[in-house]
């Protein structure tokens, strides 16, 4: 499907570079150069595409869909609008404002906001193409139900008092308020605007998370996995989880990671658990989060996403 890029990266490492096919420098710049070119064109071409439909998609509109919904329903879509929106909190926060003020419940909301940074279209595509489609759906299915049953317990929980009282009193935007009178040519404007902010806020992640798993694929040998965080290390589940929080990067940039520790023999389970934590609770995503969640609302949020991926990386590396 992306042959194109593989062809780049050859020229580029072997003609180019001159380098030596059978050295691990080689390895690791090859898998840099073609990962790094795919993902950008994905994000970029992706990102358009979203940012121009989701132009007709306006907080107020959102609204209107879900009254008079069953909460099953409004969860659902609210998640579903999650994976296909920005792909990290900072890109979500305003959303997540924009919704509140617009009347729609916190649990569906929240169901938004903890979908939207651990999935999105670009990261199903790489993960279909480098790990397989069943495993791809299963992340898919895992990240939006995560989502909802976290909604319905915030819901339950009734906890709106956790939120910052700002984000209750924000104004939607004008933009919102008349967007059937925009234009083509603005919403493309739009469309723009929205993939050039995203691409500055995640290039350097993507960088860094290609880089790392570049480093590991050409230098880190596939037996260190296997002693440290093989299947039969009971705790690797945990853990994974706990190294993520001092980490942070969307799910773009931590998919090639991904892709070379599974290669490397990293339980699927346990590099689920792992990019998702490094994605939806590491500390500079929590700091971010901390603008709009009180401090109580924040320890829920990662108790309950804590637990929620360790659960699925034990069920991962059961099912796979």
């Amino acid at each position: 499907m992306f042959e194109f890029f593989t062809q780049l990266a050859d020229f580029l490492a072997y003609n180019l570079l001159q380098l030596d096919p059978q050295t691990h420098l080689a390895e690791a710049v090859h898998f840099f150069i073609e990962d790094t070119t795919k993902i950008f064109f994905l994000l970029t071409t992706l990102m358009l595409l979203v940012g121009f439909l989701r132009s007709w998609v306006s907080p107020e509109k959102v609204r209107q869909w879900l009254d008079g919904k069953p909460k099953l329903l409004a969860y659902f879509l609210a998640v579903t609008l999650g994976a296909i929106t920005p792909f990290c909190s900072c890109s979500s926060i305003p959303l997540f404002i924009a919704f509140l003020s617009s009347g729609i419940p916190l649990g569906v909301t929240m169901a938004f906001l903890i979908t939207s940074p651990m999935v999105n279209e670009v990261a199903a595509i790489l993960f279909g193409e480098a790990i397989g489609w069943t495993f791809t759906l299963a992340y898919l299915a895992t990240g939006m139900v995560t989502g909802m049953v976290g909604g319905a317990l915030i819901d339950l929980l009734k906890v709106e008092r956790w939120v910052e009282p700002f984000v209750f009193q924000a104004t939607v935007s004008a933009i919102d308020q008349e967007e059937l009178k925009v234009s083509m040519q603005r919403r493309f404007y739009y469309a723009w605007e929205e993939t050039s902010d995203i691409l500055k806020r995640v290039w350097l992640y993507v960088l860094i998370g290609v880089g790392l798993g570049a480093g590991i694929h050409g230098y880190v040998p596939q037996e260190w996995f296997i002693a440290h965080a093989g299947a039969d290390n009971l705790f690797a589940v945990p853990l994974a989880v706990i190294l993520a929080v001092p980490l942070y990067s969307n799910v773009t940039g931590v998919v090639p990671v991904a892709d070379v520790l599974i290669a490397k023999g990293l339980p699927v389970g346990t590099t689920l658990a792992f990019i998702m934590s490094t994605v939806a609770i590491s500390l500079p995503e929590l700091v971010i989060l901390r603008k709009v969640l009180r401090p109580q609302m924040l320890v829920l949020f990662v108790l309950y996403l804590a637990i929620a991926f360790v659960l699925v990386g034990y069920g991962f590396n059961w099912l796979f």
